[in-house]
């Protein structure tokens, strides 16, 4: 009887494991009007009212650079670098990146959401949007375009 006790614990256990690795976590900002993700294990804080420093001869989707505690982060601006024109930007969502760190330049953060791996869908093949690798259904009804952040680092 205690056996079965322990089987059923150990069952439910690992039933449970189960779900939480078929589900990932997205931070949701908005840029125009477009509502984009990218996986939290990327994200390393978000920042209002930064200064930004400007840097010359960068391209023009290269906004310049923060000081994030002593560390030098350049920042992009995911408006310019989808070819959307300029507006006020309010936050900088720092990412970290295959150990770089890099801020992105967002209209405003949305919300925290988790969503079923397999909701995920690749972005079809006739797209030409090179910056995002999938898209998905929000739980509010709107959709989700989840973005490529290793693409971000390329020029």
């Amino acid at each position: 009887m205690e056996n079965e006790a322990m089987n059923m614990i150990d069952d439910g256990t690992s039933a449970r494991a189960g779900l939480e690795e078929d589900v990932e976590q997205y931070l949701v900002f908005q840029c125009d009007a477009l509502r984009i993700g990218v996986r939290v294990d990327c994200v390393v804080e978000a920042l209002i009212n930064q200064v930004i420093t400007p840097l010359p001869m960068l391209p023009d989707y290269v906004c310049g650079i923060i000081n994030l505690r002593g560390e030098v982060v350049p920042v992009v601006s995911i408006r310019l670098r989808l070819g959307k024109p300029s507006a006020q930007e309010q936050a900088i969502i720092v990412l970290s990146i295959n150990g770089t760190q890099l801020g992105v330049l967002v209209d405003r953060v949305d919300q925290m959401v988790k969503l079923p791996r397999s909701s995920i869908l690749p972005m079809p093949a006739t797209s030409s949007q090179k910056l995002m690798c999938g898209m998905s259904s929000l739980p509010d009804g709107g959709t989700m375009l989840e973005l490529d952040s290793a693409v971000l680092l390329e020029h």
